[in-house]
């Protein structure tokens, strides 16, 4: 699998900078589930599906808190694991407009004191990450400075 050693080589290049992130970008079924699956058979490192994990957490939450509450929750996951690199697949709920959170940011924030590897559902464009299409209200245009990336397609 090429992709792989591509990836492990951003995971590499990642250790040297401020926000250690690595998004592997891809529209639905591009494949980066079984990437980040193939990566965590390579490397041992924990798999966190975000989705799961955070709703999990925002359920023992009031409504209000959770906009609050939830960018601290998911960097608490991250930081449970102990771990030098973490994968984060599923990340949608990240995006849901309710919450308000600034996904690209809420990663960076997770990958200052470990390397993150996280799946991005969307597409590279011009410089920037995209997630939904403008109509969508979960829609995201992020600038990707100083952000490692990988595509899928």
């Amino acid at each position: 699998m090429p992709e792989l050693a591509q990836v492990q080589q951003l995971i590499a290049y990642a250790d040297e900078l401020y926000h250690r992130l690595v998004l592997i970008v891809g529209p639905s079924g591009s494949g980066k589930t079984a990437l980040l699956r193939h990566l965590h058979a390579a490397v041992a490192a924990p798999c966190i599906n975000v989705n799961l994990a955070l709703s999990q957490q925002l359920l023992d939450l009031p409504a209000r808190d959770r906009i609050l509450r939830g960018p601290s929750l998911l960097c608490t996951l991250v930081d449970a694991t102990a771990a030098p690199l973490v994968l984060l697949d599923n990340t949608e709920l990240l995006f849901h407009h309710d919450y308000r959170w600034k996904p690209l940011d809420l990663l960076k924030s997770c990958a200052r004191d470990r390397t993150v590897v996280a799946a991005w559902n969307g597409r590279l464009a011009d410089g920037y990450v995209i997630y939904a299409t403008p109509d969508h209200p979960d829609y995201r245009r992020e600038p990707i400075r100083e952000i490692l990336t990988y595509a899928l397609t």
